[in-house]
């Protein structure tokens, strides 16, 4: 009988694996944190002090006071209330919102989505980007200025192909313009050092090993904003959050940030080993900016294959790798970003690693990439064209 190849995740993007010190957190403040920390008895008070201490901790982590600290079920709702919140308490300076065409689907449809009360969708001013997927900061800039603008959004860095936004610029243009700026820090936090300047800010703890059940969404004092949700109370995100899956996103991201700059060199040194071997694969595009960008994250498109099969073939030799698209492949619909960037839109595949990810791993992949290019266009019948 033939042994199953040994698994190997390479798909750790928004889902790395969960750090020893949050499942140890969350299993120890399972005990204390079950109890509904609005209440006043003995037990909701020892649930109220964890959560308390999970927004500490990660307000420090992220450099922002303790109130400014918002928890979300997910990643998606912090996007969506943090759009949502912005543009509903500046809906009498306008309705746009100015964002880069290869934005997270998830800001685009809070963006899109109309406010509570109206039947009318926002303006969705679409920036371009380069092909290496970097915004045009002077398209943006000019954007920003144009009036009627209630948001801008720029994510720190695009979590598909890797490349690093010019957040620092976009700052200075959404500051000379009093149009407040949301950055989408989901693909960064606990890769790159955290950015500044911004009005709020979406981070998600599944992507640095915290597990899933908890967002952050941090929201500068000064912003004005109001509730997207039919709540009498102040509560952002109604019927609170898992206090254990908060304590853990706090531990593991005080972890995380202390190891940060050697994972952050070690992953590079391992992706760039993936880059090189991509390219070796005849009609192979390695996408993305090939030095301003996230130190875990690569992604490629091979001509002539199928994206899907190519992940299916991958997944046969043992290991786990994502779409480079931003749909799911059961759409057919092509990656936006991807289309944005003028390159390549199918036959690709994003490798993502944690810190889990040895050199063996990526060793391994790069032996077996070539052959199962080469399988799959062989299926295909296109090999050798």
């Amino acid at each position: 009988m033939t042994e199953s190849p040994p698994r190997t995740l390479l798909d750790a993007s928004g889902n790395a694996s969960l750090h020893p010190l949050a499942r140890e957190a969350y299993v120890r403040s399972l005990a204390d944190g079950w109890a509904d920390p609005r209440r006043l008895h003995a037990e909701g008070r020892r649930a109220r002090a964890l959560l308390d201490g999970a927004r500490e901790s990660l307000a420090a982590s992220l450099g922002v006071r303790t109130q400014e600290i918002h928890l979300a079920p997910n990643h998606v709702a912090a996007i969506h209330t943090g759009v949502l919140a912005i543009r509903g308490g500046r809906r009498r300076r306008g309705q746009a919102v100015v964002l880069p065409a290869v934005e997270r689907a998830a800001v685009r449809h809070a963006a899109a989505h109309p406010l509570p009360g109206s039947d009318a969708p926002a303006t969705v001013v679409d920036v371009p980007v380069r092909a290496d997927g970097r915004v045009d900061a002077q398209a943006f800039a000019d954007a920003v200025a144009t009036p009627g603008v209630a948001l801008a959004c720029l994510q720190h860095a695009n979590g598909e192909v890797g490349t690093v936004q010019p957040l620092e610029q976009a700052v200075e243009a959404c500051a000379a313009s009093g149009v407040p700026l949301l950055c989408d820090a989901g693909a960064t936090i606990g890769h790159l050092p955290a950015p500044g300047g911004w009005d709020a800010l979406a981070a998600d703890p599944a992507d640095w090993g915290a597990g899933p059940g908890v967002g952050v969404l941090a929201v500068r004092a000064r912003t004005r904003t109001r509730s997207a949700w039919p709540e009498d109370d102040e509560a952002w995100f109604p019927g609170g959050v898992s206090i254990p899956a908060a304590f853990a996103a706090a531990v593991a991201l005080e972890a995380v940030l202390g190891e940060r700059a050697a994972e952050a060199a070690r992953q590079q040194a391992l992706i760039d080993q993936v880059r090189a071997c991509a390219t070796t694969v005849p009609d192979t595009q390695v996408v993305g900016d090939p030095v301003t960008r996230l130190p875990h994250v690569v992604t490629f498109s091979c001509l002539y294959v199928d994206g899907e099969a190519l992940v299916t073939e991958l997944d046969r030799r043992g290991f786990a790798v994502g779409s480079g698209s931003a749909c799911t492949s059961s759409t057919l619909e092509p990656s936006h970003v991807l289309a944005a960037m003028g390159v390549l839109t199918h036959g690709n595949v994003r490798v993502s690693l944690d810190r889990t990810t040895t050199a063996d791993d990526v060793a391994r992949f790069c032996a077996e990439l070539p052959d199962a290019v080469a399988t799959v266009r062989d299926a295909l019948g296109v090999n050798g064209l």
